[in-house]
């Protein structure tokens, strides 16, 4: 919601209650208060009005008896820096005005401090790394640090077999043909997750069934995985969303007892733990995602861990167009162009070599969240499973229906600068998804795709970012619930 400056000022003839209302529709917290004529009077915030409230003042009051007189402003001709050195904790807008006092524009922290979802952050050896690549010219898929990201991300699980490829998309494809995944075969999946993992089972010719989601975990409903097992059944593709592990145990039960292949859909929960387990360590194959957004990032990657050994030479041999490594230039079958770039690799390398450390900071980010958003009225906190250990890839939360919706939410906090998304639709009702086998209703994915947002949760947010990101949450959601209950 891109803001202009006649958005922002309220005339002084006007009450509390107008401005309440600009402020609500607006969504930054403060207005600028005007003459008839455009001339700087005063300036007015959402907790002015609040305080007043409080004290018994009236929504029908004029704005001169709660504003701000002695507002700071400077003047439109200021510099950035001049700006930036006028903001603190007491001061978080400017107006600028003209040499006629003339109100032309504003300076506001939410123009000048952006929380962007997610930002990768390479304060290691990422740049010494991919310099010695350009330096040695080892720059495509050939190059000491493809095997060395592989081996590291194999010991960090206790896995012996890791094989690293260009995306979680095409490692989650090649997992599932290299089991002897195909046509006929039946793969169940969430409801509720990214696109990528039905995508994989399409393109490997086989059958997407979609099942609903727990809606404590917000992982796949085990009764529903029971529910949707057929002859055709050949695998189960566990999510763990949003870093929270699916309850693996009984789901490894279930997939025994039938004769399923489990392949864990890890693109989220690098770091995630179930009863103390990694994450990746369960299933029959596991698929990783490193794209920028993720807890570790290579730029675009992914990496697969495997049990068993002839399945992963097999998928070895379709990741570099179907050549075995004894015999090059010899198709045993018509493979693919899976492989990682040594570019990439090198910054995985670089970025595992931090990995506890980011796992920690970005725990530390989930706890902060928790901690600040105990108890905002509307918004209710992501549960943790008793056997789970997530891991923070995005911090998100379910803004229930009442007086503010999360679209709403949504683009207020841009206005203060506060970027976010909304959570996965449910794919049982896309188009590319039509062919898939659907198993009863899916009330939860469908209540989650409405209310879910996710909040900035990049590894060096500080707690005072945390505490401006969730200030402005509860900012906004105090706006609309003293509007509405001044309206009831």
């Amino acid at each position: 919601m891109k803001l202009d400056i006649k958005d922002i000022c309220v005339v002084s003839d006007s009450t509390l209650r107008d401005a309440l209302l600009q402020i609500d529709r607006c969504g930054t917290g403060f207005l600028v208060v005007v003459s008839t004529g455009g001339h700087l009077e005063g300036v007015i915030t959402d907790g002015d009005i609040r305080r007043a409230v409080l004290r018994g003042i009236g929504l029908d009051t004029p704005i001169p008896e709660v504003m701000n007189e002695r507002c700071f402003s400077l003047p439109v001709t200021a510099t950035d820096v001049e700006i930036s050195q006028a903001m603190n904790d007491r001061i978080a807008f400017i107006p600028l005005v003209d040499a006629g006092r003339r109100v032309v524009d504003y300076a506001a922290l939410s123009r000048h401090r952006k929380f962007p979802v997610a930002e990768p952050v390479f304060h290691g050896n990422e740049l010494n790394y991919v310099e010695e690549c350009i330096r040695t010219g080892w720059i495509s898929s050939q190059g000491r640090f493809v095997t060395l990201f592989e081996r590291l991300f194999a010991d960090f699980h206790g896995i012996d077999h890791a094989l690293a490829v260009s995306n979680c998309t095409v490692a989650l494809h090649l997992a599932l043909i290299s089991l002897g995944i195909g046509e006929g075969d039946e793969v169940i999946v969430p409801d509720f997750t990214f696109g990528a993992s039905a995508n994989a089972v399409v393109h490997a010719n086989a059958t997407p069934v979609l099942v609903d989601v727990d809606p404590v975990t917000w992982t796949m409903d085990l009764e529903e995985v029971k529910r949707a097992i057929s002859p055709r059944t050949k695998a189960i593709m566990p999510v763990h969303i949003y870093g929270h592990a699916c309850d693996m145990g009984p789901l490894m039960e279930i997939a025994e007892r039938n004769g399923l292949y489990i392949i864990e859909d890890c693109a989220e929960s690098v770091g995630g733990r179930y009863r103390g387990a990694l994450l990746g360590t369960f299933g029959h194959a596991a698929c990783f995602s490193f794209f920028g957004n993720k807890t570790i990032t290579t730029g675009e990657g992914g990496m697969i861990l495997f049990r068993d050994s002839a399945v992963m030479e097999r998928a070895r041999m379709l990741r570099d167009h179907g050549m075995p490594p004894n015999r090059r230039y010899w198709h045993a079958e018509p493979g693919y162009n899976y492989r990682l770039t040594n570019l990439q690799a090198a910054v995985g390398v670089a970025q595992m070599e931090r990995i506890d450390q980011i796992l920690g900071q970005k725990m530390a980010v989930f706890d902060a969240y928790q901690k600040a958003l105990a108890g905002v009225s509307g918004v209710t906190l992501p549960s943790v499973g008793e056997w789970a250990e997530p891991v923070c890839w995005l911090y998100t939360v379910l803004i229930e229906p009442g007086h503010l919706s999360r679209d709403e939410l949504s683009q207020r906090l841009l206005a203060k600068g506060v970027d976010s998304r909304p959570v996965f639709l449910p794919m049982h009702e896309m188009p590319a998804f039509k062919n898939a086998r659907t198993v009863g209703d899916y009330p939860v994915t469908t209540h989650l795709a409405a209310h879910g947002l996710s909040l900035p949760s990049y590894v060096h947010l500080t707690t005072r970012d945390i505490h401006a990101i969730t200030s402005s949450i509860s900012d906004i959601i105090s706006v609309r619930t003293m509007l509405m209950g001044a309206t009831d």
